[in-house]
């Protein structure tokens, strides 16, 4: 699996690439596990739409439950498609 850790205002997510569907809730509890795991806030998995303009993301908090939004967490993946070189 790979992945991407980002900072936002003291908020720190994984962006993980491409659609995970294996990305289960007790997963996620593992992967944000701070002394287990690789430690977040939460895990930040975007693809591009199916339309092929623009992306889908889907939250997912430490706890495994999906999140409707976050503005650090959007910050984040703006700033992993800019690095990434998918927007400009």
């Amino acid at each position: 699996m790979k992945f991407h850790k980002y900072q936002a205002i003291g908020n720190d997510y994984l962006v993980i690439e491409g659609a995970t569907e294996q990305l289960t809730s007790s997963l996620v509890r593992r992967i944000c596990d701070r002394h287990f795991g690789l430690g977040s806030d939460g895990i930040l998995l975007g693809a591009q739409a199916s339309s092929g303009r623009g992306f889908v993301l889907r939250i997912f908090n430490p706890d495994g439950s999906e999140a409707e939004m976050s503005g650090n967490g959007i910050r984040i993946f703006a700033r992993y498609l800019w690095d990434s070189g998918l927007v400009g």
